[in-house]
């Protein structure tokens, strides 16, 4: 480095361009040079750039955002409800409306306080500190105070504390998976990469929020604060609205359209009473207020909040976490599931597969970092030591190791460089361990792996005190060093057509490579040194090594498949890499990788066409997957995103379903995210998909349950206006059976396990109403059958000459009984549950009819509720009159089902 810090300012280029530049370029641009800069202009540059932190978002103040948590067409019918039941008196009810609206007001203001953290989850993951070279001087200072132009040492341990322009180094190795999703730590070199390299290839950078777990080196800061990569995802991350679920806009479409038609009837009713019936505008004030007591769903909210909150529970059994309450729903409406790779659908444990020695190729059995497994030639197992050149390679990769193998409570792990551990693997399926090499061939000296060199080398001593020198690094490395191989009968000349041939074989595979050599020889001068690194080694292996596909996601993609749901892979990593991966998951068999790279290129709409298309995709940026996820979206589909980076967290948060890790997942990442995976695990996915789409089956069930019992009370008050008739339920009876009743019974339906076939199923279309043809004509027929069994049971007791409040009592206990049958043909829409399944099969029904059911005889035959609802005792034959009308939804009710299945086999067959 030269020192040009009194050199004349320079346009200061972009920072996609840094790594474009050359060190002496940099320098002149930013005037500084082998002593830094002088503490003055530092001072003068803070004043300029400003510090170097990310600054805190604008933020609604806490009365506001809970204020806007009112603005919600559930707790707008809840108010409304709430407004009846205190004109009617109803004060407990009215209170306990109320109670449950700021619940929930609360809760949402809480789960929206939890999602602005993901921003302060990303500014803590900046440094504090840094050491910095200022007049000559190496000091540490806040890291906030660091400038463009600032030179700052990094070394192991160290976090990086702004992107740095990397221009002095010493084996440095930085963990860049929570920015770039590589899987691995990166290499390090000085030299400047073209322009289009992806910020994963651009080895000449260090950025800022990265760790640097290996080596030390200097670097010349470039961008700081705001400016930086980091700083950039979280200016993203802040401008991205999180979208609503399906659910929740289709209920906020529902509650919109039912409050109208509520409003709408009402009004209509209360015209058409006093203008066209004379009645006198207080009475039919009352009669409206019945009415729309009676059709507003005020069981809704609380059924969707213990529906939801059921299925938090079960997810959580299955180690699915959800942060928040609607994305347990939205899972199961999912099209498009977007995973990352490494350690989602594979182990993330570097394993050997492939062996391939002069004459022979081994597969290795085995995944992850147990010791079990055999190798085999074209599926025949072997014996390691029958072939020498095979045995004397594990022996190399288990000796020129820095790595550790260790076992805890039954699980092994790797201490040091993933791919170092998977050697040690290896030399444990074939019985010969780190310890036995320490104890047999003691290491004498060593030469570490610089990437500069590429390579490890190691000197030992075997049993007999002959000398030996191993090694092991990059495969065109090694070949450069070798002048003969070892062939199954001894030492031959070089073949390097053949290595090369079966390396890019390899590779094509998605495979990493290393090349295994040694020497037989001491070092020269005692001591091993680069000179006895030249030449004269003998070739023994190329080594394959992948990070294996998980066995379970295997078969969660599969399952995925037949629901219907595509399985998208979008990770950081190498394309041939995700490619290799991609085919052992089913995932883009037969179809290309893209990369980033070529994402950048696309514009909206070619990427809306690609996204659907192609499974598979490479090396991609936040700025990439965020794209790709809301290119997805702009195709109508309901996309799940997985992550772990900080990298991932703008796109966690526009997908409609984020989910973070929870073993390897930054803070950043989880608290962008609507699911946590505790096990990392992709099949966890698949499993709350399944829970996910039974939580909207229950959710559709209860409203089929729902809507019926409000619709019959509803028909009952109309029909009662239009005919001039005495209203057969008062407001309060009408209150007593949507409160107490109905969402007794219907909160059953909250715990009906899944169907059988669910993930056989196709998604369901994302702009699907809540309410289809099926189920208007299902509301329909129901409502009809309830109101011609209250309200022809009312008439009958009333042209017998029986008392008002006795009919009346008999009509509110017929619309009760008529519920608790309907509750059990809710069980499924269109199976019968006339079988011992059917009506045993969910206990929680069986006890919601219980309770339900000394509830009605207080109702009845209770003084205190006598007076209160103004209701009367019955005979036994009465109430053998009110079973008959209850009776007679279940038999139509069933009946209607069987003639639908029959009538869809039918077009089926047809069809067929």
């Amino acid at each position: 480095m030269t020192d040009r810090s009194t050199t004349a300012p320079q346009e200061t280029p972009q920072p996609a361009d840094w790594h474009t530049l050359s060190q002496e370029r940099i320098e002149q641009m930013l005037r500084t040079g082998t002593g830094g800069l002088p503490e003055a202009e530092a001072r003068r540059r803070l004043a300029q750039y400003g510090p170097n932190r990310l600054a805190p978002p604008k933020r609604r103040g806490p009365l506001i955002r809970l204020l806007m948590q009112f603005h919600n067409i559930l707790l707008y019918v809840m108010m409304g409800a709430a407004v009846i039941t205190a004109l009617l008196g109803h004060w407990i009810d009215t209170g306990v409306l109320l109670m449950a609206v700021v619940i929930n007001a609360i809760i949402g203001f809480i789960q929206e306080g939890k999602a602005e953290s993901a921003l302060d989850a990303i500014r803590a993951m900046l440094s504090t500190h840094a050491t910095v070279i200022r007049d000559g001087v190496h000091r540490e200072i806040d890291a906030a105070d660091l400038v463009p132009g600032d030179l700052v040492v990094v070394a192991s341990g160290d976090r990086v504390p702004a992107d740095l322009r990397l221009v002095a180094i010493k084996d440095l190795r930085v963990e860049e998976a929570a920015l770039t999703g590589e899987s691995l730590p990166v290499e390090k070199h000085d030299e400047a990469v073209a322009a289009d390299a992806p910020l994963g290839d651009r080895y000449c950078m260090a950025y800022s929020g990265t760790l640097v777990v290996y080596g030390q080196a200097c670097g010349i800061v470039v961008t700081t604060g705001t400016a930086t990569e980091i700083g950039k995802i979280n200016q993203m991350l802040a401008g991205i609205q999180s979208l609503t679920t399906p659910l929740l806009r289709q209920v906020d479409r529902f509650g919109r359209v039912l409050a109208l038609a509520i409003l709408g009837v009402s009004a209509a009713t209360f015209a058409l009473g006093t203008l066209w019936r004379g009645h006198a505008p207080s009475e039919m004030f009352m009669m409206v207020v019945a009415l729309a007591a009676s059709a507003i769903p005020e069981g809704l909210p609380a059924i969707m909040t213990v529906t939801l909150a059921l299925g938090v529970q079960s997810m959580a059994r299955r180690n699915a976490i959800i942060r928040r309450l609607p994305a347990v729903e939205a899972l199961g409406s999912v099209t498009v599931i977007c995973s990352d790779k490494t350690g989602t659908l594979t182990r993330n444990e570097m394993t050997v597969q492939r062996m391939v020695c002069a004459g022979h190729v081994f597969d290795v059995g085995g995944v992850g970092y147990a010791p079990v497994g055999d190798l085999s030639i074209d599926g025949r197992i072997v014996e390691a030591e029958h072939y020498p050149a095979l045995a004397l390679a594990i022996r190399a990769g288990v000796l020129c190791n820095d790595a550790r193998l260790r076992e805890e409570s039954g699980l092994w792990q790797v201490e040091g460089d993933p791919t170092e551990g998977a050697l040690l693997v290896l030399g444990g399926k074939t019985g010969f361990t780190q310890r036995l090499g320490d104890e047999a061939w003691p290491r004498l000296d060593s030469i570490p792996f610089e990437s500069q060199h590429r390579f490890m080398a190691t000197y030992h001593r075997d049993a007999d005190d002959a000398p030996w020198i191993f090694i092991k690094g990059a495969p065109e490395r090694i070949l450069d060093m070798c002048v003969a191989q070892l062939n199954h009968d001894g030492e031959r000349p070089l073949e390097v057509d053949y290595w090369r041939r079966m390396a890019t074989d390899t590779a094509a595979q998605g495979l990493r490579l290393l090349a295994l050599a040694c020497k037989q020889a001491a070092p020269l001068d005692g001591g091993l040194s680069f000179a006895d690194t030249e030449s004269g080694y003998v070739l023994l292996a190329l080594v394959g090594i992948i990070d294996p596909p998980r066995e379970e996601a295997m078969h969660a993609v599969g399952e995925c498949h037949r629901a219907g749901i595509r399985v998208k892979m979008i990770t950081g990593d190498h394309a041939e890499t995700a490619r290799a991966i991609g085919a052992q998951l089913a995932i883009g068999v037969g179809k290309p990788a893209i990369t980033g790279a070529e994402v950048a290129m696309m514009d909206d709409a070619a990427l809306r066409r690609v996204a659907l298309e192609v499974d598979v995709f490479a090396r991609a940026s936040p700025e990439h997957k965020l794209r790709l996820v809301q290119a997805l979206q702009d195709n109508g589909q309901v996309v799940a995103m997985t992550g772990d980076g900080v990298n991932d967290a703008p796109a966690l948060k526009r997908a409609d379903v984020g989910v973070a890790m929870g073993m390897k997942g930054t803070e950043a990442a989880k608290e962008a995210s609507d699911m946590v995976l505790a096990d990392d695990n992709f099949a966890t996915i698949a499993a709350a998909v399944r829970e996910g789409r039974a939580v909207y089956d229950n959710l559709k069930k209860f409203i089929l349950f729902m809507l019926p019992t409000n619709g019959g009370e509803a028909l009952v008050v109309i029909a009662a206006i239009l005919f001039e008739l005495t209203l057969p339920l008062t407001p309060a009876q009408v209150l007593w059976i949507n409160m107490v009743t109905s969402s007794t019974l219907g909160l059953a339906l909250a715990f009906e396990p899944a169907e059988r076939g669910i993930m056989n199923r196709r998604p369901r279309p994302p702009g699907e109403p809540l309410l289809s043809g099926f189920f208007v004509w299902r509301v329909l027929m129901v409502s009809l059958l309830m109101m011609a069994g209250a309200l022809g049971l009312f008439l009958w007791e009333l042209n017998g000459g029986t008392g008002i409040e006795t009919a009346r009592t008999m009509a509110v206990n017929a619309v009760v009984v008529s519920e608790m049958f309907y509750l059990l043909n809710s069980r499924f829409i269109l199976s019968p549950v006339a079988s011992l399944e059917g009506l045993t099969g969910n206990r929680y029904v069986l006890l919601a009819i219980a309770a339900c059911i000394p509830l009605q005889i207080a109702f009845t035959h209770t003084p205190v509720m006598q007076a209160i609802f103004g209701s009367t005792d019955l005979t036994a034959l009465e109430w053998g009159k009110v079973l008959a009308a209850g009776l007679l939804v279940f038999c139509v009710a069933e009946l209607e089902k069987f003639v639908i299945r029959r009538t869809r086999l039918a077009s089926r067959l047809n069809q067929a």
